[in-house]
């Protein structure tokens, strides 16, 4: 059985979309950090999105597990024209399809970004990749709200408006079985 214990990064602090766009993260609170190192199992490879949020985060918990490279794949949703504007601008340019992208995840694309659903194909072949490299290994994947949010949908059967009910806190641990099965044990526990 492969189990991916999905981190979302420390936090950005940033009050706004990010998702390509390379912010980094909070890494001040050790404490938090030691709880959360202590909670993961100590044979379990890391890996992380190749944003320095991730990679950094991924830096503060590895201890002596072993690190994979970082994945491109892993990264949050490219919000195109509305990555680093507040979610009230988007709301007032894009009035419509902004509600829309919310309302109907899936096939809605902010102006020269993804949608929910390429973000998902490109997030499960980069993930489900990573455990064939990797058989027989528990793997920690240090990624981005969304990016979790697509693999809970994914593991769960329900849809992406569904998925997007739960939260997902910076630090937090999403755990889902991968193969032979997909399933999920456990959302957003915070250690």
């Amino acid at each position: 059985m492969t189990v991916i214990y999905w981190i979302r990064h420390a936090p950005t602090h940033e009050k706004t979309f990010v998702g390509h766009r390379d912010v980094p993260a909070d890494l001040s609170d050790t404490e938090q950090i030691a709880r959360l190192n202590a909670t993961l199992p100590q044979g379990a490879l890391v890996v992380s999105s190749d944003l320095l949020r991730c990679i950094n985060t991924a830096t503060a918990i590895q201890g002596s597990r072993t690190r994979l490279p970082h994945r491109a794949g892993l990264r949050e949703f490219d919000f195109g024209e509305w990555d680093g504007l507040h979610f009230s601008e988007v709301a007032e340019k894009w009035p419509d399809l902004s509600r829309k992208y919310w309302e109907n995840p899936g096939d809605i694309t902010p102006p020269y970004g993804e949608s929910w659903n390429t973000a998902a194909a490109r997030i499960n072949a980069d993930i489900t990749a990573v455990a064939a490299q990797n058989p027989r290994h528990d793997i920690i994947a240090v990624a981005h709200f969304g990016t979790i949010l697509t693999q809970v949908a994914q593991a769960a059967g329900i849809t992406p408006y569904c998925a997007l009910s739960h939260r997902i806190d910076n630090y937090s641990v999403t755990e889902i079985q991968m193969l032979p099965t997909w399933g999920v044990a456990r959302i957003n526990h915070i250690p």
